[in-house]
């Protein structure tokens, strides 16, 4: 991630470790309903989450009305297609997976990923990151080919997967087995040290005679983990490579050294050793779109990228939709965005996250949605190096092997319980009188619409869709879900 510091992110931020209960106090986590699988007894389901803290998913009945419209009205109109969902997801790194796997019961882990990413009584998360290798949130720096002595070993002799065997691996396997639709897209923050200008994790260029070994480190990669079961469906080439860290892993790759990186090497290689792995470019922020512009200009590389991937600790999002709009061929994901204890107001963080990171992504183009870590500890960790105060989708207790809800897990379950990998979005009103939404149709038919009142008002509104039309109030600063048939 990008050198986070106090007041980047403003409303983005999650709130420290608190209380997440019902009303606000305790410091228990809220009981979650189960996904609804029938809605015939009252044709519309609403399930909110309130800034105050006084409704978690709360789940109550709507019915289609004929009474006189209200003010403001959002328009959900299906006829009007965009992009097919692939799903809303984080990030497993080291210190997620570690304390999945290492500081939780059996039965907590399994109660935990099943409340993450099952489908009918979870989250269903289907869109996952992994760190390739060390980031901030390891507990060493490290990469799959670190030769004795820090030598050159281009036939990648020293290649291995085995730190992963630890934690990364179990807990993906197990994930996955869970939801087999997850896609996994992989990050590394550096190439190995040998390959590098500074001969280190920590900053410098890919040097250009390493091109063609840096290229056979993400084939070996990506066999080895097909040897253990575990597809990876994209790559990007290096996390926001306009960053160089002074104390964690990172590696400045600009756009001329990613179009030959790309063109010339990464982009043959896979062909060459018929691996179907997309490669999407940038994978950094929103206040730089002519750096993938940049990339995209190359034709030869042009011809393997796949998509971009975007963070969101700069600039503004509609950055995704300048490039998309210059290469529509080309798919746009979202990769990272943490929260942290630089802000403290729930319900300014939940709006953030639900209204930029869950509507705004995906109305700029987005098909999948992740946010950074998974899981952390109390203190934000482990971690070396990076951010020291982020925030998790959840927190574990080292100790107690417990967890608690963040406002991540909220904004996502707003999406990915109710909009399910090949779902489309379609029109929807938004911007009104405070009101953001995003709406989608699920590939059994089913409708959902996200809407977020980002006011400090109670909102009364109305859904119009297909000549039908319901009303509702939502909270100020609250999101609500809504789906029907």
């Amino acid at each position: 991630m990008s050198g986070m510091t106090t007041g980047r992110l403003g409303v983005a931020a999650l709130v420290a470790l608190a209380a997440c209960g019902g009303n606000g106090g305790g410091g228990t986590t809220p009981t979650v309903p189960p996904v609804p699988v029938d809605t015939t007894t009252a044709q519309v389901r609403a399930f909110v989450t309130t800034g105050n803290r006084t409704k978690f998913l709360d789940s109550a009945g709507v019915r289609f009305t004929t009474a006189a419209a209200p003010e403001l009205v959002i328009n959900v109109d299906t006829s009007r297609t965009y992009q097919t969902m692939v799903g809303f997801g984080a990030a497993f790194t080291d210190a997620s997976t570690w304390l999945i796997q290492t500081k939780m019961r059996a039965d907590q882990r399994q109660g935990l990923l099943n409340d993450l990413f099952s489908p009918t009584s979870g989250l269903g998360l289907s869109f996952m990151r992994m760190t390739m290798g060390s980031s901030d949130f390891s507990r060493e720096h490290w990469s799959y080919d670190d030769a004795p002595g820090g030598a050159d070993d281009p036939s990648m002799t020293h290649f291995s997967i085995q730190r992963d065997r630890e934690a990364m691996l179990p807990v993906i396997q197990q994930s996955r087995a869970i939801n087999p639709q997850m896609m996994l897209v992989a990050s590394p923050w550096s190439a190995p040290a040998w390959m590098k200008t500074t001969r280190s994790m920590i900053k410098g260029h890919l040097r250009p005679e390493a091109y063609p070994a840096h290229a056979n480190y993400f084939i070996r990669f990506l066999k080895a983990y097909q040897a253990e079961g575990v597809t990876v469906q994209a790559l990007t080439i290096q996390n926001e490579p306009h960053f160089e860290p002074d104390n964690y892993p990172g590696m400045r790759m600009d756009p001329p050294e990613r179009a030959a990186f790309i063109g010339g090497h990464l982009g043959p290689a896979l062909q060459r050793e018929g691996l179907n792995t997309l490669i999407w470019d940038w994978d950094h922020n929103w206040d730089e779109p002519n750096s993938p512009l940049g990339t995209l200009s190359d034709a030869t590389a042009r011809g393997y990228i796949d998509g971009v991937a975007w963070h969101c600790y700069g600039g503004d999002v509609s950055a995704q939709s300048t490039v998309r709009n210059a290469h529509p061929d080309k798919d746009v994901f979202f990769t990272e965005c943490s929260g942290g204890q630089w802000a403290t107001n729930f319900g300014e963080n939940l709006v953030y996250f639900s209204r930029t990171l869950i509507v705004g992504t995906t109305r700029n183009w987005a098909r999948g949605v992740a946010f950074w870590n998974l899981a952390l500890d109390p203190q934000g960790g482990p971690h070396l190096g990076g951010c020291g105060n982020c925030r998790g989708v959840v927190t574990i207790d080292p100790v107690s092997g417990g967890y608690v809800r963040n406002e991540e897990y909220f904004a996502l379950a707003h999406a990915s319980r109710f909009v399910r990998p090949g779902a489309v979005r379609v029109e929807s009103g938004s911007g009104l009188s405070g009101m953001e939404s995003a709406a989608f149709v699920n590939p059994d038919g089913r409708k959902a619409l996200l809407v977020v009142n980002t006011t400090t008002q109670e909102r009364t509104y109305g859904v119009r869709q297909g000549g039908r039309m319901f009303t509702h109030t939502l909270p100020a600063q609250s999101v609500a879900t809504f789906t029907w048939r």
